[in-house]
């Protein structure tokens, strides 16, 4: 497992499209962080004197992990897409099967170099709410929650994308499979009405984790991420385990 680990990471970093990506989320959400602290900023003064009055965890803080969590919906999928698409096409996935390592030591090497690399993308996304330490003082007990929440959801994304990748060939199909299905979750509570609604609530991506965006952590909303990551691992292995045993 640890040899396959190696071997994915160091592709990984290898690859042009990941620092692609990283590239274009560190931008894209530094834009919106000075954005939303200028936005913050203007308005501090007429805050001062209300009471009650929203904070920089509100305003800017909860703004950017929220946008953050739905623009990594989009890319984790671009990382993941070709991690067994790309090799069964190829026909090296073959050559996986035929060395002497358990089907879940493939998958699980593979999911754990993608974390890796999604470890550095959430010390990224942090180092910009933790900058405001230097100037202000928001909530870090709701911060960590956030934290939480976002390398939670994280880790849903990466384990949902990389069992698409084990369904099909081609790469951008698991791409696009994987973002639709992603999204699909983190909408779906806008769906349904009556007895069908609070069903809908329960699947849905973005209730638990907004629940612990605001800094409301509850073992339901941790174990909803936990059961989404390891229902997807293990049809990941259910899948590679039927493709060896027909190769």
């Amino acid at each position: 497992m640890y040899a396959i680990f190696a071997k994915e990471l160091r592709s990984l970093f290898l690859s042009p499209l990941a620092w692609s990506l990283l590239l274009a989320m560190q931008l894209l959400l530094a834009w919106l962080f000075l954005v939303q602290l200028e936005q913050f900023l203007q308005i501090q003064p007429k805050l001062a004197g209300m009471e009650n009055a929203p904070g920089v965890g509100q305003l800017v803080i909860a703004p950017l992990l929220d946008s953050s969590a739905v623009i990594l919906l989009l890319l984790i999928p671009l990382l993941s897409m070709g991690m067994f698409s790309r090799e069964a096409s190829n026909g090296t996935l073959n050559l996986l099967f035929s060395s002497p390592v358990s089907t879940s030591a493939i998958v699980l090497g593979k999911y754990l170099a993608l974390l890796a690399l999604l470890a550095i993308m959430l010390l990224m996304i942090a180092l910009m709410p933790i900058s405001l330490l230097l100037g202000t003082a928001p909530d870090m007990g709701t911060l960590a929650a956030a934290l939480l929440a976002l390398a939670l959801a994280m880790a849903s994304y990466a384990a949902l994308s990389l069992w698409i990748s084990s369904l099909t060939q081609q790469p951008a199909v698991a791409a696009v499979l994987s973002c639709t299905l992603l999204f699909l979750l983190w909408i779906i509570n806008l769906t349904g009405s009556g007895e069908i609604s609070p069903l809908m609530e329960q699947l849905s991506l973005s209730s638990h984790f907004q629940r612990m965006l605001s800094g409301l952590v509850t073992s339901a909303d941790i174990t909803y991420f936990l059961l989404l990551t390891s229902v997807s691992l293990l049809l990941c292995i259910h899948r590679i385990e039927r493709l060896r045993v027909d190769g």
